[in-house]
């Protein structure tokens, strides 16, 4: 290596790694001999040897930091669950509570709406949907456990149409 006063010369074996600096120049990064041309240092490899894990692998090339940064709001992201979460938490609530699971006026819509078609001028009292409403969904409450019992017979965990269609001809409702 040679250092004249005008200008600061590297020479190396290959041609292409020949660096001439002038003195206003600053040197900002350079590749290390043992590198290839086409490979980039680390950022580790700077620093002192420490055995990578699986967690720090995953940090350093995670897909954040591909994505363009967040702005700095301040606003917190809603918690993800895992998938079945929810909805275990929904079955135990629903299972909890005694409230109707319809909503009371497109249930009287429907009830009205099909009495109308049989029969017009029909007037219905509140205990008397009251009472439709309730044994309405006690019957789709057990239709649906009986479907959920098909499913499992046969080894899923969607149901599916023809469970339904299995536990309406099992219980006689169907032909």
């Amino acid at each position: 290596m040679s250092l004249s006063s005008s200008s600061c010369t590297r020479s190396r074996t290959a041609p292409h790694h020949s660096l001439s600096l002038s003195p206003s120049l600053p040197l900002l990064a350079t590749r290390p001999p043992s590198l290839p041309h086409t490979q980039q240092p680390s950022p580790l490899s700077s620093m002192s040897r420490v055995k990578e894990t699986a967690r720090a692998k995953r940090s350093i090339t995670s897909k954040k930091s591909k994505k363009a940064p967040r702005a700095a709001s301040g606003v917190k992201h809603a918690r993800r669950w895992r998938p079945g979460t929810v909805a275990l938490r929904e079955v135990k609530k629903f299972q909890r509570s005694v409230d109707l699971l319809i909503q009371r006026a497109p249930f009287q819509r429907l009830v009205r709406e099909i009495a109308a078609a049989q029969k017009e001028g029909i007037r219905f009292s509140s205990s008397a949907l009251l009472a439709l409403q309730e044994s309405t969904e006690a019957y789709v409450v057990s239709l649906l456990a009986d479907t959920n019992l098909a499913t499992v017979h046969a080894r899923r965990v969607t149901i599916m149409p023809r469970d339904i269609q299995l536990a309406l001809r099992l219980r006689g409702d169907r032909h």
